[in-house]
């Protein structure tokens, strides 16, 4: 996942019924092992750097409760371990639901089965309705990442150090703790967050190899890339690379990428859009214009940005995010695993002759 590809290159939500897109167009994603095996073996094959998922414990309602199915993701990691030969495999945790005893010992199996493939994203937790359900409370924003530090410094010394030690922090008080295997990897899994507000940067910049931000604007995306890649190594003496997301819809012509956009949308999950929006404290009463633009984003590829046209447009919107700083996309498809064929037959070689791939 931190190798040297000019523009790396991922599967992202494909472990969620509905991938990125909330919608009832037809489509052929499956939440079933078969399926889930079948995309992670394709996109090994075409020498993608990472799937990451979703981590979901509950849908957002609506007409398709968007997100409502999904496969566990340190489970689903192991499993797609065991069938992948290069890609990096990650799981996706919201710190607040795990001990990080449990998630230390986890990972480090994970990166046995995967051979030293295994990856951690990083989510503070957000979403209040699933936090209720599982009983934990949902802290202040800044206090989320303050408690994130402290989860992962626990984390990061079961993997490190060989005898047994306390913590006494703010928010752990542990004694004798210790694991073992200590993760394959020799510095450690590479980790993933997508802190974008000042204390998400920061934790970012201390502790990810990946920062991750998802928007629709390239120059947004420069004057934010600029900014994260400065505070790594003037803060903290290492690299930090960012990621973005897109969702990717590529076809032979335009017509036929922008008809399969329109579907989307049409058949769009209005409802479940507004759910999410509500949780998100976000008030459509108001700004109606630009928030009609926001509720269609999410639609058609959870605020990622969309990727429509032929495959030579589509390599021209990776050029721009390459050129705006960012090293990596993760993708989400309408279709996983027919239109992973796609990308491999159609925008890899374009890809590659521009410059973005090896």
């Amino acid at each position: 996942m931190l190798n040297d590809q000019p523009m790396k290159l991922g599967v992202f939500a494909s472990n969620c019924s509905g991938g990125l897109s909330m919608t009832g167009a037809p489509r052929t994603l499956e939440i079933t092992w078969d399926h889930q095996r079948e995309i992670a073996q394709k996109a090994d094959r075409l020498g993608f750097e990472a799937i990451v998922p979703i981590a979901r414990w509950k849908g957002f309602g609506g007409d398709t409760n968007f997100n409502g199915r999904s496969f566990e993701t340190f489970t689903w990691a192991a499993g797609l371990a065991s069938v992948t030969e290069n890609i990096s495999i990650v799981a996706t945790t919201h710190v607040a639901t795990i001990d990080p005893v449990v998630a230390a010992k986890m990972a480090a199996t994970v990166d046995h089965i995967s051979g030293g493939r295994f990856g951690l994203n990083l989510v503070m937790g957000w979403f209040k309705p699933e936090m209720d359900m599982m009983q934990c409370r949902l802290l202040g924003h800044d206090e989320r990442y303050a408690y994130g530090a402290e989860w992962f410094d626990f984390v990061e010394q079961l993997w490190t150090r060989t005898e047994p030690f306390d913590v006494d922090s703010t928010f752990f008080h542990a004694v004798g703790c210790e694991s073992e295997p200590k993760p394959l990897q020799a510095h450690r899994p590479a980790i993933i967050n997508a802190g974008n507000s000042a204390a998400g940067v920061a934790f970012s910049a201390k502790y990810a190899d990946i920062n991750f931000l998802a928007s629709t604007d390239l120059d947004q995306m420069a004057v934010y890339t600029a900014d994260v890649k400065r505070k790594a190594p003037e803060e903290h003496q290492r690299d930090l690379k960012t990621m973005t997301a897109a969702i990717v819809i590529a076809r032979d012509t335009e017509a036929e990428a922008k008809q399969v956009y329109d579907q989307i949308l049409e058949k769009g999950d209005w409802p479940g859009a507004e759910n999410l929006m509500g949780i998100l404290g976000i008030e459509s009463q108001s700004f109606s214009e630009q928030i009609q633009k926001f509720k269609e984003r999410f639609i058609t590829g959870w605020g990622t940005m969309p990727l429509v046209g032929t495959p030579e447009q589509v390599v021209e919107g990776f050029q721009g995010m390459a050129e705006s700083g960012m090293e990596g996309v993760l993708m989400g498809f309408l279709d996983y695993s027919e239109e992973i064929d796609y990308f491999g037959e159609k925008v890899l070689p374009l890809m590659r002759e521009a410059g973005l791939r090896k």
